[in-house]
């Protein structure tokens, strides 16, 4: 396992031990790089395959997938933009790698991504478990996510995420056809064992 340097994200591939999982795109939070989830992937799924790519965009010194204007107000126009850009180098992996569709782990702002992902360029994921997630857009475009499995992971007492809002997020993947299954946890931003508990149990399922 090492970092590798493409001319589209720097990113960690990480060969599996069981073909039968499907592989894991990592997505790490603001301020997060690619080594960030390999843990807790290697965790909730034993033996499958990561990639894990370092969010292109800075905030100050931290790396993050896309722009956002203030906390919780996010740069739609630049989030577009990344997402592509975000399937395009996941698309590349995939070929390079000989990947099957992955499933996406994201937190916080990799969670945003997925969720943007999923809407945007839906044929480019599997599925995904959404931490910490919030709706990515004010008006969430149409997508085809039927045969999608979704996990959502909320915590009650998120300083950062409104109930109101994760609960759209759900609503909107559940209205196109995902499979969605959304849990609040009585935890705040930070990920808790309970949140390795279920993303496990998810994962096996």
């Amino acid at each position: 396992m090492d970092t590798t340097a493409t001319t589209d994200f720097v990113h960690i591939y990480e060969p599996g031990s069981d073909a039968a999982r499907s592989p894991l795109l990592l997505l790490h939070g603001t301020g997060g790089d690619e080594r960030d989830l390999l843990g807790l992937g290697r965790a909730v799924a034993p033996g499958a395959t990561l990639l894990s790519p370092r969010g292109k965009v800075l905030e100050g010194p931290m790396p993050r997938f896309f722009r956002r204007l203030s906390e919780g107000v996010f740069d739609e126009d630049d989030l577009h933009r990344r997402t592509h850009e975000l399937a395009d180098f996941v698309e590349t992996a995939r070929e390079r790698y000989g990947l099957a569709q992955p499933v996406a782990l994201g937190f916080s702002n990799g969670a945003n991504i997925a969720a943007s992902l999923l809407l945007l360029r839906p044929q480019v994921l599997a599925g995904a478990a959404l931490l910490r997630a919030m709706s990515p857009f004010a008006e969430p475009p149409e997508a085809d996510l039927s045969g999608k499995r979704v996990l959502i992971l909320s915590g009650a007492m998120d300083p950062i995420v409104p109930a109101a809002d994760v609960g759209r997020l759900a609503r909107t993947l559940s209205d196109n056809g995902a499979s969605v299954d959304h849990r609040t946890l009585p935890a705040g931003h930070g990920l808790s064992q309970a949140d390795i508990n279920l993303l496990a149990g998810w994962f096996a399922a």
